[in-house]
């Protein structure tokens, strides 16, 4: 049983975010499993809905769930490992990362290699700081990704990101040939989620595509991009097997075709909006130089 009392120390507006950071071996699907189905509760009273509006000092609790199985084991706890850092920026408050791709964020089953937030958690140990996520990258997506330095930055940059005040620009390579740009309005996990689209070149059976994500949906663009038809290339998960394959054999690429190329906001401190950006990886490089060849 999980029972917290929302403390002024840390504290989370949304219900879901509260549960996310208390919560950390759990994953977030299950965390919106246990509010669809009734096993959260706030001050004795169901709280089924995951942007629920917590007050310092309201009580939390999850009830009839043995959440003792999503513990992690000793051997996948985090350690704090030297990793070389592709910084884009860093102040007192946070610090932008340009991702490099193959590399996950956090441990997962089965994952024994140094990750990213170990890489993170050294990073911070010499320079005075705990590294706190306040979004996510798939481990085969490169690209910017804000680390926030202490609880309270955290919390604000991780507002930001749940009240859609941070615009966010990928690109990646589809499979098909996407005629005009567009956006896809559909709900992912019971939860509203919209993608926009814009089309920056066709190839032979290919489309590059700029791509905006409106909501912050687990594997939102890979999701929304298959259900028109159009799957990012080289995703394994919800893409096209056979024509990834014949892809990969003809021009060397080893993960799925999506970047995070640009993140911008308006920084709070300094009361004006920033920019960050990140050019285009060499092995995702590489497949379009290959590609132009063939035109």
């Amino acid at each position: 049983m999980f029972k917290e009392k929302v403390e002024k120390q840390g504290y989370y507006r949304r219900l879901d975010r509260f549960l996310r950071k208390k919560l950390p071996d759990v994953p977030l699907s299950a965390i919106y499993k246990f509010l669809r189905k009734g096993k959260v509760y706030v001050n004795g009273k169901r709280a089924r809905d995951p942007s629920f509006e917590l007050e310092v000092g309201d009580v939390v609790e999850i009830r009839y769930v043995n959440l003792e199985r999503f513990k992690r084991t000793e051997k996948d706890s985090l350690e704090p490992q030297p990793m070389e850092l592709d910084i884009i920026f860093e102040d007192d408050r946070y610090l932008v990362l340009n991702k490099p791709p193959s590399i996950a964020l956090h441990p997962g089953k089965g994952i024994h290699v140094a990750t990213l937030i170990e890489g993170l958690m050294y990073y911070g140990k010499e320079k005075g700081f705990t590294p706190h996520l306040v979004h996510r990258l798939d481990k085969q997506t490169s690209g910017v990704l804000i680390v926030a330095k202490d609880v309270e930055s955290a919390r604000i940059l991780g507002e930001l990101f749940r009240d859609r005040k941070v615009r966010k620009i990928y690109i990646c390579l589809v499979k098909g040939i996407v005629k005009k740009s567009g956006t896809v309005d559909e709900p992912i996990e019971s939860q509203d989620a919209s993608t926009e689209y814009i089309v920056l070149k066709n190839y032979d059976d290919v489309s590059l595509l700029k791509v905006i994500p409106y909501t912050g949906r687990k594997h939102q663009i890979r999701k929304h991009m298959s259900s028109i038809n159009h799957p990012i290339v080289g995703d394994r998960l919800y893409g096209d097997k056979e024509f990834n394959r014949q892809f990969k054999r003809k021009y060397g690429l080893k993960r799925f075709f999506l970047h995070c190329e640009e993140v911008s906001f308006f920084d709070p401190w300094k009361m004006e909006k920033v920019r960050f950006e990140s050019p285009l990886p060499e092995d995702l490089s590489k497949v379009l130089s290959l590609l132009e060849k063939e035109r």
